[in-house]
């Protein structure tokens, strides 16, 4: 059993690599809003993705401080739900939406499993039985991909050449991503959840 002082290493090291990630993040959005006219950034709505992404660096930090810090912060959530982010702005700044295939496949993908795995996560302390966390998450997963494919359409699908296969590249999105919460989900459950419970029912 892990005793007190490397739990402590171990939380300040998750924190250290969440707060890169968010550094990363806002970082490569002003590289990207800085310069436009990149052809890696033409077309991918990169303006709306400075708008929005910031709001996940900052979305677990806001609802601890304002509900939950007399708890510790929640920094694993915290990085599961930021990552993502930082991977897909990552794909835009090297240009590997264009350049390889299957990166937009394996970004909704893994992206949604380390989501998902966050809301499974957070599910944890609610109290809820496993089979009940693990339907709120996999609906969790379902309803971020879908407010994922809209915002693409809406933003740049419309009015873009790739209108013509949208739809089964939304098909494919969706699935992929509800699979990879599915995933993300199941693998907080059967790895970090039980020795949690079990710890919460010791006297």
């Amino acid at each position: 059993m892990p005793g007190p002082y490397s739990r402590a290493v171990g939380q300040r090291t998750v924190i250290a690599i969440d707060l890169a990630v968010k550094v990363a993040l806002i970082g490569l959005l002003i590289h990207a809003v800085l310069n436009p006219d990149l052809p890696q950034y033409q077309g991918k709505a990169m303006a709306g993705r400075a708008l929005t992404f910031p709001i996940a660096a900052v979305v677990i930090p806001a609802i601890w401080w304002l509900r939950f810090r007399h708890r510790p912060f929640p920094a694993l959530i915290d990085l599961l739900f930021t990552a993502p982010f930082l991977i897909d702005v990552i794909g835009n700044a090297l240009g590997l939406y264009d350049s390889i295939d299957w990166w937009d496949d394996a970004n909704h993908l893994v992206n949604w499993g380390l989501l998902t795995a966050g809301a499974a996560l957070a599910l944890a302390a609610t109290g809820l039985g496993r089979w009940n966390r693990l339907g709120l998450a996999l609906g969790f997963a379902a309803i971020a991909a879908i407010g994922w494919e809209l915002a693409e359409y809406v933003t740049f699908i419309r009015f873009s050449p790739e209108l013509a296969t949208a739809y089964t590249d939304t098909l494919g999105d969706l699935t992929l991503g509800t699979l990879g919460g599915f995933a993300g989900a199941a693998l907080v459950e059967l790895t970090l959840i039980p020795g949690a419970s079990q710890k919460r029912r010791q006297p």
